[in-house]
């Protein structure tokens, strides 16, 4: 199961009411994706509002004839996880930050399962490289891997 299948809209229920409607908790599922992109967000208060244009924003916005089922909301939104990570923050403040600016959470456990399997990855990643006489991108995979595990 991919990490953004375990990221979820806190206060869903508030928000579905405001909309009047129903839609799965899980951020990134095809109904939540529907209304973040196509449904009318005029009934939710200023603040919400703002917070899910800039989610839509910053991980919607593509020119792919499937948007947003192209898999590139979900691409953009790990990158932003790594991109935490890199910043030295651990998975606690993670959930903090990503609460903050996006209005969704993860359980801290998921997102070290997440860091760990990402590690795990760039390890086969460099050895393979080494093997196929890549140097640089080993070098390249072990840089990136020395950020997650900070």
């Amino acid at each position: 199961m991919a990490i953004t299948d375990k990221i979820y809209v806190k206060n869903h229920r508030q928000i579905a009411s405001q909309l009047d409607t129903r839609f799965p908790k899980s951020a990134f599922s095809g109904a939540t994706l529907d209304i973040l992109f196509t449904g009318d967000l005029s009934a939710l208060n200023d603040a919400t509002r703002d917070t899910v244009l800039e989610f839509a924003e910053d991980f919607l916005d593509c020119d792919c004839d499937s948007n947003p089922y192209c898999g590139h909301p979900e691409e953009k939104f790990v990158e932003y996880l790594l991109d935490l990570r890199a910043q030295g923050l651990d998975p606690e403040s993670m959930v903090d930050v990503m609460t903050d600016d996006y209005m969704v959470y993860a359980y801290p456990g998921d997102l070290y399962s997440f860091l760990d399997d990402a590690i795990r990855t760039l390890e086969a990643v460099e050895e393979l490289a080494d093997v196929d006489g890549r140097p640089e991108e080993a070098d390249r995979a072990s840089r990136k891997k020395r950020e997650l595990s900070r």
